[in-house]
């Protein structure tokens, strides 16, 4: 029996329904947004793309069948992911952080919270989530054995409800559509001051409109545009006990997961930003002369970046579609070639962007052409979503250190 990589007929019409979305929809994200100042302006003024997302049925795709999504594998959605963020990045990107501030209710929450909180996002699409995870000093040592780090929102239990102090930002969505809030948070907090995340972290499911959240402030970032990026405390903010997923310790592992989730999910996003830079590249390259007496392809030196750059993207095209079909067939166990996907995907696409410029030359470096803005958001990739060098290499260096690792696991398709 051999390796197939041709697409099913079904995988076939899902690409080539994200490709047109994406030309026909997706294209007027920049336009629209480019006149826009302020972060928060721009974020909103993506509202009406995100609910052509909803009502394209991208949101029902992360969710399960038996509440009315379409239960889309990893490995499906990144298909569709590459042809969207080929045109896009910003609302993929909401798309992406309601998906991560669902996963854990969707993945580990009991039937009664699945009941609770997923219709809401079949009953309207353009409801958002959030995961409020990254601490304001930084979120790399979520995990650290030390309970004095690490960690500092602390949810305290208060008779049948949890108490949540803390504050959070880079919270993907947080603001929601109105300033006010997502619609739903998934707030990573510790238990227990006194105990390490081993023991404590958790993640609690706080709706928006619950009393005590405030948006105190917003990022505003070089790249991803549109992507809003707030501060959001949680000030004495009351939920029932109920709304814990799991129990303390566990929230580790659902971060893991979630995080594991997007990072396959990443390497599709990467492909759609260099496949533009390449096409950018590979389009001046045959028509212009540079006030030469040939088209620059004609230069061997051009050529060869060219080949390069295109190498690139298959190679990394191929690891994203292994490593997400690794996490299917796992059922997300196997976390190593997601891993690596994001770390590989993320650096080769700063590198791909690069070469394009300079193909293209100086003009690459003004409004004449977009792989300045390309750049921008690629810059992204490697820090955000677990940083490259704070975490990623970091888990990679953590499984090498394993006296069980197998170097042959992801490889061969084993959990």
């Amino acid at each position: 029996m051999s390796i197939d990589f041709q697409l099913s007929e079904s995988q076939k019409a899902l690409q080539a329904g994200a490709r047109a979305f994406a030309a026909d929809v997706l294209r007027k994200v920049g336009p629209t947004i480019t006149p826009l100042v302020k972060p928060d302006e721009r974020f909103y003024a993506t509202r009406p793309f995100y609910q052509a997302m909803a009502d394209a049925g991208f949101i029902k795709a992360l969710l399960p069948e038996s509440f009315g999504g379409t239960a889309l594998s990893t490995l499906d959605f990144a298909l569709a992911a590459e042809e969207l963020t080929a045109v896009d990045v910003n609302v993929p990107s909401a798309l992406l952080g309601t998906g991560l501030g669902l996963h854990a209710v969707v993945h580990h929450g009991t039937p009664e919270q699945k009941q609770r909180f997923l219709p809401d996002f079949i009953e309207d699409g353009s409801r958002l989530a959030a995961l409020a995870f990254t601490e304001v000093t930084g979120g790399a040592n979520y995990d650290s054995t030390d309970p004095s780090v690490g960690v500092q929102t602390f949810a305290r239990l208060e008779g049948d409800e949890w108490v949540i102090n803390g504050a959070k930002h880079y919270t993907t969505n947080g603001t929601g559509w109105d300033g006010k809030g997502a619609h739903l948070y998934s707030v990573i907090c510790r238990t227990d001051p006194a105990l390490p995340p081993q023991q404590s972290l958790a993640v609690i499911m706080v709706p928006g409109n619950a009393p005590g959240i405030e948006i105190v402030g917003l990022l505003d970032t070089m790249g991803h545009r549109a992507t809003i990026s707030p501060r959001v405390h949680f000030n004495n903010v009351r939920v029932p006990a109920s709304n814990i997923v799991g129990k303390p310790g566990d929230g580790i592992s659902m971060l893991e997961a979630a995080f594991s989730w997007t990072a396959a999910l990443i390497g599709s996003a990467c492909v759609g930003v260099m496949r533009t830079a390449f096409d950018i590249a590979l389009r001046f390259a045959q028509s212009d002369r540079r006030s030469g007496t040939i088209p620059v392809i004609e230069h061997q030196n051009v050529g060869f970046m060219l080949a390069d750059i295109k190498m690139r993207i298959e190679a990394a095209r191929y690891l994203t579609w292994k490593s997400c079909h690794q996490l299917d067939l796992t059922e997300g166990r196997s976390r190593e070639l997601a891993i690596i996907t994001k770390t590989y995907c993320s650096e080769l696409c700063v590198q791909v962007v690069y070469d394009a410029m300079r193909v293209v030359g100086v003009d690459a470096y003004t409004d004449l052409y977009p792989l300045a803005g390309l750049m921008q958001d690629a810059l992204c990739f490697p820090l955000y979503d677990g940083g490259n060098m704070g975490v990623r290499r970091r888990q990679l260096h953590t499984l090498l250190r394993s006296k069980e690792y197998d170097a042959m696991a992801s490889a061969e398709a084993r959990g």
